[in-house]
């Protein structure tokens, strides 16, 4: 299909990342529905993408798929800017992320439910994971056999990650084979969007089968929708530019809806800048309001992350199966074979814990990698080593996503406002001390070299604090910023749809609500596949 100056479709998607991957193979799929699916960047070509250990280079190294976004100056984390990768192009963050598959607890969903939100309760929401996977042990209760997206167990092949599941069990915590199955909580083996050595990204499962195979579908990358056109109370449209600083501008036109899955940075941000959020943030940057949405870019919720790192006092870490000598070694097996360390994210163990008795579901997630990651990676620390990143799962604090400027190149303004509740600073702290004890126990006595990460002596509440203070990154999970709900303030009804505008939906991890206890990034395509069947019941 053409996407020519004021060309019509039935349905206009803005952003291909997971959910508008979904959605275009979803909506496509009746022939006699037209769709067209616009994406800032480029198609996921890369051998980075592709290649799961290219993950590390994808997050710390300028390209094209990343858009490097930094979040201003943080009160309670010592002023620091934080960095905030997030995906842009064919898969939008599915093709840079660590390739982690977490559906998060049935009770994240069941609250849902309780606030009015009729079907989004777990039991609601359960048949929609299944329908989206393809689980490489097959369907059950838990799990889907023939989905699009394909979901492995991770092998659990290296010592360290054994040994940290023994001393999660030694530290007293329980044992868990299934994250997304009947029991969260615990230590266990992660499962992850790899398949026969590459990244299984949204892209991969849903894009990539139908591009180009179906008359009514049109993909129009390295297009940045500058605003969303609203006539007469209703999305008529968007306003594109296209290509690399070609800031000429055209308009597309959509019949039934347009559809923003930009993300929950960009979806704020661009209706914003059409004019449609709080009154106040629009006027400050000269922006006429089309239409009085307060809350939109309101509700970040953010997943924040502290590392614990330990040199390893054997040669068996990613370190030593790609240093030196051996590093083109590493990637011409991966080209000629697919085989070997490329094929390896060296992310295969976690867990889920609570930090204190009580609790009905863990609030803490631990990712064990096999490697040395502080800085997102961008400190090169050359020595095998672990780190085990710790995470609060659900933060009391709530941010903002803010124009920074009326300029749609421009970058919004990102203050996730972490650590502004007292129950996060002592969960993030429990944390801290929970980890380390588990790094004390038995089973990792041969692995177990110097702590080196924290630096220098952490004993007190004070001294950790500092710490978290001084080193705490995110670890990728903003949601929230175009919430749906049933009252009145929530941008959004239980259907996706904007209130006040017709024909506008927003369908992406900036819908949800509260932030679910895991990685986002399965959760958000089953929102998109649930939201192909709200889209195809109002035709």
């Amino acid at each position: 299909m053409t996407e020519a100056e004021g060309a019509e479709f039935d349905y206009i998607i803005v952003g291909a990342g997971s959910a508008g991957c979904v959605l275009a193979n979803r909506l496509s799929a009746d022939p006699d529905t037209t769709v067209c699916l616009i994406e800032a960047g480029q198609e996921d070509k890369s051998l980075l993408i592709k290649m799961p250990a290219g993950v590390g280079n994808l997050l710390k190294q300028p390209n094209p798929y990343n858009w490097f976004l930094h979040t201003v100056p943080q009160k309670h984390l010592n002023g620091r800017e934080l960095y905030w990768p997030r995906g842009k192009g064919w898969g939008g963050s599915s093709s840079i992320n660590g390739m982690i598959y977490i559906r998060g607890h049935a009770r994240d969903y069941d609250q849902w439910r309780q606030t009015g939100l009729a079907g989004w309760g777990y039991d609601d929401v359960l048949p929609y994971f299944k329908k989206a996977e393809n689980y490489e042990e097959g369907a059950d209760d838990y799990h889907g056999g023939d989905g699009p997206l394909k979901v492995t167990n991770s092998a659990m092949t290296d010592a360290v990650y054994q040994a940290f599941v023994a001393a999660g069990q030694a530290a007293g915590y329980p044992l868990t084979d299934d994250f997304n199955g009947a029991q969260q909580e615990g230590f266990g083996p992660y499962q992850r969007t790899i398949s026969a050595g590459e990244r299984f990204s949204a892209a991969a499962a849903y894009l990539r089968p139908i591009a180009g195979t179906r008359d009514n579908l049109a993909v129009h990358s390295t297009g940045l929708v500058t605003k969303v056109l609203v006539e007469e109370g209703r999305a008529a449209g968007v306003e594109t530019a296209s290509g690399k600083g070609n800031r000429t501008k055209r308009t597309l036109r959509a019949r039934r809806e347009v559809i923003l899955c930009a993300g929950a940075v960009h979806s704020p941000h661009l209706l914003m800048l059409s004019g449609i959020g709080d009154p106040a943030e629009m006027a400050r940057h000269g922006i006429e309001t089309i239409h009085s949405s307060p809350e939109i870019g309101k509700n970040l919720q953010d997943h924040l992350d502290i590392v614990i790192v330990h040199e390893m006092t054997q040669k068996l870490s990613a370190y030593s199966r790609q240093a030196g000598l051996k590093k083109p070694f590493v990637g011409l097996n991966y080209l000629l074979r697919r085989k070997g360390a490329g094929t390896d994210n060296f992310l295969q163990a976690g867990a889920f814990l609570k930090s204190r008795d009580g609790l009905d579901a863990p609030d803490i997630q631990l990712h064990l990698v096999n490697a040395i990651m502080v800085d997102h990676g961008m400190t090169e620390i050359k020595k095998d080593g672990f780190t085990i990143h710790a995470c609060q799962l659900r933060p009391e604090s709530r941010g903002t996503i803010g124009l920074a400027s009326a300029d749609p190149f421009a970058a919004p303004a990102i203050d996730p406002n972490y650590l502004a509740s007292e129950e996060d600073r002592r969960v993030m702290r429990e944390s801290v001390r929970m980890v380390r004890d588990i790094c004390a126990q038995a089973p990792l006595d041969d692995l177990r070299g110097p702590e080196i990460r924290p630096e220098r002596p952490v004993e007190n509440d004070a001294d950790i604090d500092a710490f978290i203070r001084e080193t705490a990154e995110t670890i990728y999970h903003p949601v929230g910023t175009v919430r749906m709900g049933v009252d009145d303030a929530a941008p959004l009804d239980g259907e996706l749809r904007l209130r006040g505008i017709g024909g506008l939906r927003v369908v992406d991890a900036s819908v949800m609500p509260t932030l679910i206890g895991g990685n986002t990034n399965a959760p958000t395509i089953m929102i998109a596949e649930k939201a192909a069947d709200l889209i195809a019941s109002a035709r």
